[in-house]
């Protein structure tokens, strides 16, 4: 994919109805895996243990086959050893950089967030980035690492100056594993540092050092770090950057700090106006805001605010630099304070729902000890940041309505719309629910319900349910599903397109009603049945079309649900590639052509194309999570899906689901004929 050009000072660039994305949303080509299986390093191979008679005799029976478990079974694992063996823990999933969530954005990120803090201390206003051929290098002119301490610095978990806070202030990485899981994860890696004319080299080779010096650096050289590494594709398989994602994320790092430029293969990303250019670029221009943009910075929270006149909320947050796709303390309690400052400013008691809806924001704030959910740092757990966060919230915008009776007026005015559109909503689809629980009733024929939801704690937490096309692929999943938790709702075939149709329709039509229903969204998404919402069609241009119109359904009525990560694409194998004694399946041509190498010409090759072609028996491994040590040809590969930039969906759905079928087929005809399958 081609890099867009970016110029200095400009927050985004726009994108038009052809280029513009809902990942995972594709119709013209199947999606990549996103999930690769991990392998284990050389040097912690186990041993295998052979028990005495004696023991024999006085241990419990055990299987057939199975191994003792005593002293010589424990393994110690070196850090960068146990994190190559056990990647998911740092860095989420592995992928092959197809989704922006995908580990080698995770490796580029602690690559960047280490320059990053050295500007946010106030050293080095610049950062060189290049990303050529899967190798990434990354040049700052902050302080540079002590040179003593580099090798340790990049190899050594738990070892940081991140943890001293005399030293780094609200540093984005503060757990000390992040560089190192970067280090560990790739093929080959090299960090360099340059201090007052000094400097330190050190090289490793899938997390173990190669070489090392330290020297003299070249006169003239300026301070500061450099890195330069190649994510393992024995790890991540055939990888790509896509340089859309990691356009977003540099925007973002020059959002959150105005003055800092970073230069990414050629291209320019700075803002001089901070997270109010984040805003601008999100809702497509200032001239959709309702008011003047309230712009506000304290000590650590710093926010800028509007509304627009949609129904939808928006919230961008980040913590010491970190994106929180998936919010946290930080957020509720922002939007809780916000409804208190405006209800105690207008004296009443107006709902949250109807304060915020509408509302678009960006909300920054610092913390010298963030905990996050997990190490990709998605969602902020913080729990004693709450009040505080209230309070100074409430207070500034209660001040700011005081000062601005013109804006107040204007937010009230917004208030009291949310109010009524809420109130005619409720009162269309509350009717509608009654008569369509009715006919209802509590079976819903299509739906292949599981035991536990989301609604059962613990035992629902990982509950699922697949949306497929058709009986016979229904038959297969029913005949291998686990019953405890994965349902199945099939299709009759292509939904209806639901584009520039009210929510009122949604109960006009049977399936579809039935598909609210089944996910329990009929009244809110609170209701939700179900942690994930899985779209399981054909990997043909039927299944491509009915993917598209679940989507559009979703995305018209439902956008909370893939903006808080519930909806995914469940990928199938494309190729069946076997002889005599050995079965494998692939998803992709690369994967079959390998595999068809090393079988020789007893190969037989099946390509699937409809979910009813895999029986029962084939399909359960392609729907339960992998087991440890099998390939990554076992196990549930899903794409999650996200939206990348929210101004660009309803211009999407338009040009792909509206009525512009002259324009659509153009474009069918121009961009997209090579890649039909005939």
């Amino acid at each position: 994919m081609s890099e867009k050009t970016s110029q200095a000072g400009k927050p985004a660039v726009k994108k038009s109805a052809s280029t513009a994305k809902v990942s995972a949303g594709k119709s013209a080509a199947p999606a990549k895996k996103t999930v690769a299986s991990a392998k284990e390093p050389s040097k912690s191979a186990a041993k295998n243990v052979t028990a005495s008679r004696s023991e024999a005799k006085s241990s419990v029976k055990a299987k057939a086959g199975a191994s003792v478990y005593d002293e010589s079974s424990i393994l110690h694992l070196e850090g960068l050893e146990h994190i190559r063996l056990r990647p998911g823990m740092y860095i989420g999933s592995l992928g092959d950089g197809s989704n922006e969530n995908d580990g080698i954005y995770i490796l580029l990120k602690e690559g960047i967030d280490n320059s990053v803090d050295e500007f946010s201390q106030g050293f080095g206003k610049k950062i060189d980035i290049e990303i050529k051929d899967g190798r990434v290098k990354i040049r700052d002119y902050g302080r540079g690492i002590p040179l003593g301490k580099l090798e340790d610095c990049v190899s050594n978990v738990n070892t940081g100056a991140k943890y001293n806070n005399s030293v780094f202030k609200q540093a984005i990485g503060m757990n000390g594993v992040g560089i190192k899981a970067t280090n560990a994860l790739s093929s080959y890696f090299r960090a360099a540092s340059i201090r007052d004319g000094k400097m330190a080299v050190v090289e490793f080779k899938k997390g173990e050092k190669i070489s090392g010096k330290v020297g003299n650096a070249k006169p003239g050289a300026q301070n500061g770090t450099y890195l330069e590494f190649e994510p393992d594709a024995s790890l991540f398989g055939k990888y790509a950057f896509n340089m859309e994602y990691v356009e977003k994320r540099l925007w973002n790092y020059a959002y959150l700090n105005p003055g800092m430029l970073l230069r990414c293969n050629g291209h320019d990303y700075v803002s001089e106006n901070g997270i109010q250019d984040l805003l601008v670029s999100e809702m497509g221009g200032e001239s959709k805001s309702l008011y003047k943009m309230f712009s506000y910075k304290g000590d650590s929270l710093q926010f800028v605010m509007t509304h627009t006149a949609s129904l939808d909320k928006f919230v961008y947050s980040f913590v010491n630099g970190q994106s929180t796709e998936d919010g946290g303390t930080h957020v509720t309690s922002f939007l809780d304070g916000v409804t208190k400052g405006v209800n105690s400013f207008f004296k009443k008691e107006y709902d949250e729902k109807d304060v915020c809806a509408g509302l678009i924001c960006a909300l920054k704030i610092g913390l010298d000890n963030p905990m996050f959910t997990s190490q990709t740092k998605n969602k902020l757990g913080n729990v004693e940041i709450r009040a505080p966060i209230i309070k100074e919230v409430q207070a500034a915008v209660d001040d700011w309505l005081r000062r601005n009776p013109d804006v107040a007026g204007a937010v009230e005015d917004k208030i009291i719309k949310n109010q009524k559109a809420r109130n005619e909503i409720n009162s269309v689809t509350e009717k509608q629910i009654r008569e369509a629980e009715k006919s209802v009733m509590l079976k819903i024929k299509k739906l292949k319900d599981c035991r536990y939801h989301l609604q059962d704690g613990e035992k629902g937490a990982n509950s699922m349910i697949f949306i497929t096309e058709g009986d016979s692929a229904t038959g297969s999943m029913v005949g291998s599903r686990d019953v405890s938790y994965q349902a199945i709702f099939s299709l009759r075939g292509k939904p209806e397109n639901m584009y520039g149709r009210k929510k009122s329709a949604l109960f006009e039509n049977e399936e579809l009603k039935n598909l609210t229903f089944s996910l329990g969204v009929q009244k809110d998404i609170e209701g939700l049945r179900y942690d994930k919402i899985v779209i399981a069609t054909d990997a043909d241009n039927d299944g491509y079309h009915i993917r598209n119109l679940v989507l559009t359904y979703l995305l018209l009525y439902f956008e909370e649900l893939v903006l808080t990560g519930h909806v995914y694409i469940l990928e199938t194998p494309l190729f069946r590639v076997r002889n005599k004694s050995k079965t494998v399946y692939c998803y992709s041509e690369e994967s079959r052509d390998r595999e068809v190498a090393k079988m020789g010409k007893s190969a037989e090759v099946t390509r699937f194309k409809g979910l009813g072609e895999i029986n029962p028996g084939e399909f359960g491994q392609f729907i339960f999570p992998r087991k440890e040590g099998e390939s990554e040809d076992k196990g549930i590969h899903l794409t999650p899906v996200s939206i990348q930039t929210l101004k660009n969906v309803p211009e999407v759905l338009r040009f792909y689901m509206g009525k512009n079928t002259p324009e659509r087929r153009d474009f069918i005809v121009h961009h997209l004929a090579a890649e039909i399958d005939a």
